[in-house]
């Protein structure tokens, strides 16, 4: 698939500079609000899921089980490698539930575990590809694309802009997708990939100072073919 909705979004706003995120408005007290009850929520619901009760669970997957998917597949490059990766995870998160001792939210720990497993079932078909017979499926060779939020547009753009994602190094395409597709913070980035939020952000930076010169550089070259 192609990643023509979100590209066209964030090529738009990849500045020269190092940028900030610019959230909605909202007043200070609202915010606060909100913020106060997604971490009640959290804590209730790593408390139940603590506690063995299954629909707790269920609840953590209506919640978060689509995003799972859709990170997993853009990590993986696979739908079907994606669902168990998923539900690998949650099998992991029942198992080790009574580690979970609330440095992070519960929902960055899952995703932290989700992370994991990914890299693991990634480095598991490394190791295939090593030992692999010259009939394999070229589909296993495709680098992993992110999964579209819009309309897809020029197919000549959608193709450099997935050239130019699979040629960034796996950690900054990770920090890429996780920040710009899937929409997490630093903070969030930092505990799941276990690096600091210094070091999140200057890998976002690298990414998109990265991209924007393998994208710029076609432009410039049918310019200077054009004179």
């Amino acid at each position: 698939m192609g990643i023509m909705g979100l590209a066209l979004a964030w090529e738009a706003r990849i500045p020269a500079q190092r940028e900030r995120r610019v959230e909605p408005f909202q007043e200070k007290g609202a915010a606060a609000d909100v913020a106060g009850v997604m971490q009640t929520e959290d804590a209730a619901l790593a408390a139940a899921c603590r506690a063995g009760d299954l629909r707790a669970f269920e609840r953590l997957y209506s919640l978060h089980g689509a995003r799972m998917k859709n990170l997993a597949r853009n990590i993986l490059g696979s739908s079907t490698d994606a669902e168990d990766a998923v539900q690998e995870t949650f099998l992991k998160v029942q198992r080790g539930i009574a580690s979970f001792r609330g440095q992070s939210s519960f929902v960055t720990w899952t995703f932290r575990i989700l992370v994991n497993t990914c890299y693991d079932a990634r480095r598991s078909r490394l190791r295939k590809k090593e030992v692999a017979t010259e009939d394999e499926s070229p589909r296993e060779d495709r680098s992993p694309r992110p999964e579209p939020r819009a309309a897809v547009a020029h197919p000549a753009l959608r193709l450099a802009l997935e050239r130019a994602l699979a040629q960034l190094t796996r950690h900054q395409r990770d920090v890429f997708l996780l920040y710009e597709v899937e929409g997490f913070h630093h903070a969030e980035i930092s505990s799941m990939l276990e690096i600091s939020e210094t070091a999140s952000k200057n890998t976002l930076f690298q990414a998109k100072k990265n991209l924007r010169q393998m994208l710029e550089a076609p432009r410039g070259s049918d310019a200077a073919g054009a004179r």
